[in-house]
This record gives structure tokens, sequence and C-alpha cells, in this order.
């Protein structure tokens, strides 16, 4: 039997994303595509490179409607949006996997610290977060995810381990990370520029950024006790990848064999978790296009000092790839399929 799929927000780049998944996944069918600015337009003339392979035009989103037709949702629209869509999906027993921030946290308070007053929290208080690796038993029976932002994807599969095995201090944790400017998203603005980001790099949102709240509450709960994290996201001229240096003080006595083992047993079943060999680290190409989190780590013996490098397509394991594995475990699925594949040539 195939999972029939629709996407609302298909008009975005993790939109586009998702239709290429979907048009290739195995067990899953497209059976709707929803934009209202492209309302009426066929998907191949906003992106003429799906011509051929799909032939879906947009219509405005209608829950009673998608009813009839699709087993699960995926909302690609922008953050303080999607909580309006999703409760009428649910009413109609639709499943419903969320990219947007509305759905990730646990504390209506901790989303509405960088958002909006949340308007359905009770469904809030019943999704789960879908970090695939790390949250699976859960995923399997939600009727909700909120998919985890590309930044927390690439932060949190490195950390949470560690943490939990209480190999590293909770506090005076520090992430470096860089991002490729499709995390922006396809809407206009002025710093996505070509001629902004080209031959460009720095910092943004420095001390506050909307992700940090996420990746807290992840880590606190990690942890059993409040983190101290220090984020500073970058802008890369760069279209897709993100990689993440991270810093942790480790526990006293802590050896490198210590870590690499902690980090295999967590990670040596998991398809999508690569854990590099000593002296290797993730680079943007090696993930490019691929649903997986590559991680590599050095140990400084004298200081103590663990720094952590995870490297992600951010289009795919930090946001549709990872929508993709979510929709998988929860029809209990090969959580590989459609996603066993590299789609971006060198």
């Amino acid at each position: 039997m195939m999972i029939k799929t629709a996407i609302a927000g298909a008009s975005g780049y993790t939109g586009l994303e998702l239709v290429k998944l979907i048009s290739n996944h195995p067990k899953a069918s497209l059976e709707a595509v929803t934009s209202n600015s492209y309302q009426g337009k066929a998907f191949t003339d906003i992106f003429p490179s799906m011509r051929g392979f799909e032939s879906l035009v947009c219509t405005p989103f209608d829950a009673v409607a998608l009813s009839s037709k699709v087993d699960v949702v995926f909302l690609a629209l922008p953050h303080k949006v999607s909580m309006a869509f999703a409760p009428k999906l649910i009413d109609q027993g639709i499943k419903v996997i969320d990219l947007s921030a509305d759905f990730r946290f646990d504390d209506a308070k901790a989303y509405e610290s960088v958002y909006q007053p949340h308007t359905a929290p009770k469904l809030l208080e019943e999704s789960v977060y879908g970090l695939c690796e790390l949250n699976r038993d859960r995923i399997r029976s939600a009727r909700i995810i909120g998919n985890p932002g590309c930044y927390p994807t690439s932060i949190l599969l490195p950390l949470v381990p560690l943490l939990k095995e209480k190999l590293i201090s909770p506090q005076g944790l520090i992430s470096d990370s860089k991002s490729g400017v499709s995390g922006a998203g396809r809407s206009l603005s002025l710093t996505t520029h070509f001629c902004e980001v080209n031959e460009s790099f720095g910092p943004y949102k420095v001390g506050n950024h909307r992700h940090t709240p996420e990746i807290n509450e992840v880590l606190t709960k990690a942890a059993g006790e409040a983190v101290s994290l220090t984020f500073v996201p970058h802008l890369v001229p760069v279209t897709r990848g993100m990689v993440s240096t991270i810093y942790a003080q480790t526990c006293k006595n802590v050896a490198e064999n210590q870590i690499r083992e902690a980090l295999n047993k967590w990670y040596e079943n998991e398809p999508f978790i690569r854990i590099l060999p000593p002296n290797k680290f993730p680079n943007i190409s090696h993930v490019k296009g691929t649903n997986c989190c590559d991680i590599g780590f050095h140990l400084e013996p004298e200081s103590g000092r663990l720094i952590l490098v995870s490297g992600i397509d951010n289009l795919l394991k930090g946001a549709a790839g990872q929508a993709v594995q979510n929709m998988n475990i929860m029809f209990d699925i090969d959580e590989e399929a459609g996603l066993d594949w590299v789609q971006t040539p060198l």
C-alpha cells in the first residue's frame, strides 16, 4: 500500500526537496501540492527542473478536500502559519509533519519567547519532536511531528549522546555554525541577494537566533539540568550545506576512546549518522545531497576540551530528508526508503 501525501507550501526550497523525495519514494505518492502564492499554476512552472517528473497544479489549502486524498501532509510553511493549518488536518484524521517551528517545543512559553502566542497549545503538548535517531519510539505512534530545525539537528546529534552519558559538562558549550544561503528560504531579502552574499562571510543574529531556545530545551532534557550554550550562526556563500563546530569541556578523566565508544554505541546502527575515523572531519561537499549527518571530533588532552564537528545538508537532513525519514517511521516502513541515494552531483 502506498502512503498518500500532500505538501502545503510546496513553492519554497524545502517544498521542492520534498517533491523530489516523494516523487522518487518507492512507498509514497504525491497527491497534492498547495501554495497560496501560486495557486492554479503548474508546479513545473515554478520549478522547471521537475518537468517530466511531476504534473501537479498548485491548489489552495483545504483540509476537508485533502481528507479524502491523503494520509499525511507535510507543512512546509512559514513559522506562525502552520499552527493554523495543523489542527484542521488532525481533525480530519490526517497525520502532520510540520517543518516550521510551531510544533517543536514542549513548552508553549519557550515558543512564545521567540515567535508569538501559540494558537494550538493542546496540539503542541501532543506533538513529538522529530529528531529521528533520538526519538524514534515516540515518533512511531505520533499524529503530529515537529520536524527539527537545521541548526538544531547539526548541534543536537553530536551533543545529546555525550550529555546523556555524562561525558561532557552541560556548561560552557559553544557552537560556531555555518549555513548555506538556502537556509534563509526563497523569499526575497536584501541579505541574501547575490551581491550581498557572494565573496562574503560573517555571523548574523548573534545572541538572539530563534533556534537557540529549541536547542536549549532538548539539551536540558538530555543533561537532566540547565545547560549553557553560546550559539553563533554564520552565512557562507554556498547554496546548501551546514557545518557546526562545537566546543565542550569533558568531565574529569574522560579519554578520547570513551567519546568514540559513546558515539558508536548510540549511532552504530543508524544508516544516516556517520562517525568519521580519527583525524577526519565533515565537509559540506561530503553531505550535500544526502540525508546523512557526519560527525568528527578531536579531544585536546591537556585542556580536556572536546571539539566536535558535524556536517549536514540543511535542506535534507536539516529539513525535507528528515521529514521523509519521520514519515517512514510513522508508517512503519523501511526508514531508508526514498533516502538511500545521493541526489546532488559534484
